[in-house]
């Protein structure tokens, strides 16, 4: 029995060892090319009514609830959501929108707290425009520890794909 005890000691502090090596900060990025100006992307990303049309946790979870205030749109709009444990509680505020994109704060409440810096920057692409999904923040402990286990990369770029893909869709429809 003591011995047991020892090697699950030592697997947790091996563990332990290997998530406080991993980065303090995270990045994920994807991006894809949208055939339509960045004033025709704009109304899609700058009104976060529209988010539901392309956003891919909307489609994870239908029955969410959402709120919205502050501006309409553009800078000061603010978007809330209380969802399913895939989609968890947070807010996003856009703090500023030019022909170069969109870039705001997210703040994930729930399953966990984190404050990220989200831009989905355009850049122009023969007759189309590169937007690039982009996110930074912090990597706590619990999301060190939880790397080990998911390549958190590959689970949040899968998200990112999808969205970039219907906002593509939805863009290139109108």
């Amino acid at each position: 029995m003591l011995y047991i005890l020892v090697m699950l000691g030592l697997i947790l502090v091996g563990l332990f060892i290997a998530a406080s090596q991993k980065p303090d900060t995270v990045h994920y990025e994807r991006s894809t090319v949208i055939n339509a100006p960045p004033d025709r992307i704009l109304p899609h990303i700058s009104d976060f009514r529209k988010w539901a049309a392309w956003s891919p946790w909307d489609k994870m979870d239908p029955a969410m609830k959402r709120s919205f205030s502050g501006a309409e749109s553009g800078v000061g709009a603010r978007y809330a959501w209380v969802g399913n444990k895939k989609v968890g509680e947070g807010n996003m505020l856009i703090n500023e929108v030019s022909t170069q994109g969109v870039k705001l704060d997210l703040n994930f409440l729930k399953p966990w707290k984190a404050e990220c810096k989200v831009q989905l920057a355009f850049t122009p692409s023969g007759n189309g425009t590169q937007v690039r999904w982009i996110m930074d923040g912090p990597n706590s402990f619990m999301g060190k520890l939880f790397s080990l286990f998911v390549n958190m990369d590959k689970m949040i770029g899968k998200d990112f794909e999808t969205g970039l893909s219907g906002l593509k869709a939805v863009v290139e429809k109108a």
